[in-house]
């Protein structure tokens, strides 16, 4: 292969993806999902191939290549695009005060909770790590709340997924970070206290859990404890 070509399915999507990366499996669990087939070009981050820039300058994944050869990057941008390019599916509700209700939830976990998984982790400091973990509970409690408010809703029909009874957008965006969560409890012994004011947040989690939309691309927890091996800080007495 040389470095003016790139491999990709002829008339397909063709997602560009590794594994063990949240991103790429929030990509997958869109296609996967909306059952949209699609051929997967495994990219090894440690040693990417010499023509990967020819489908994202940024070197990162997720990426997708359509049928028509048009390239888009950043995994909720390909998460709506296959929302939008395939309504029948419903990952995302036609009205938009529901649109807006859900991106405002995946906003609040996107900034609450995902940057404080990997602050814990960085953190070297006793206190620093306290301090992340803090930051990290209360943004699940956060989160928590906002379930709680969605699930009186008429679209939240009691859950216990974001949309009722089904596993859908909110899900495809969010559930791999929380998959996560297993290498706080490997490296720091942070667990989600079984408390009422994480019980909403619990029964979202148990839920997805056993789903397929989940199951069907989770990480094994070995490999994925020792993909995030290079970030963890030793702990200073």
């Amino acid at each position: 292969m040389s470095a003016t070509t790139y491999p990709f399915k002829e008339n397909a999507y063709t997602i560009y993806s590794y594994a063990l990366c949240p991103y790429a499996q929030r990509a997958i669990r869109a296609f996967n999902i909306a059952k949209v087939p699609y051929a997967v070009e495994e990219i090894d981050l440690k040693n990417k191939p010499d023509w990967y820039h020819l489908v994202n300058p940024q070197l990162k994944v997720p990426a997708l290549r359509t049928p028509d050869g048009t390239i888009l990057i950043e995994s909720l941008v390909i998460a709506e695009f296959v929302a939008d390019q395939f309504p029948e599916a419903g990952l995302l509700s036609t009205n938009a005060i529901e649109r807006a209700q859900l991106r405002l939830f995946i906003e609040l976990f996107n900034t609450r909770v995902t940057p404080f998984i990997l602050g814990s982790l960085t953190s070297a400091e006793v206190e620093d790590q306290k301090k992340a973990e803090e930051s990290l509970l209360a943004g699940i409690r956060a989160v928590n709340d906002e379930l709680e408010i969605q699930w009186k809703r008429s679209s939240g029909k009691g859950g216990p997924f974001w949309y009722g009874d089904k596993f859908g957008f909110a899900e495809i965006a969010l559930v791999s970070f929380v998959g996560l969560f297993v290498t706080l409890r490997h490296y720091r012994n942070v667990v989600v206290p079984e408390t009422e004011e994480y019980a909403a947040f619990n029964k979202w989690k148990t839920a997805f859990s056993k789903h397929p939309g989940f199951t069907d691309v989770k990480s094994e927890d070995a490999p994925l404890i020792e993909n995030v091996r290079k970030y963890v800080a030793e702990t200073k007495n």
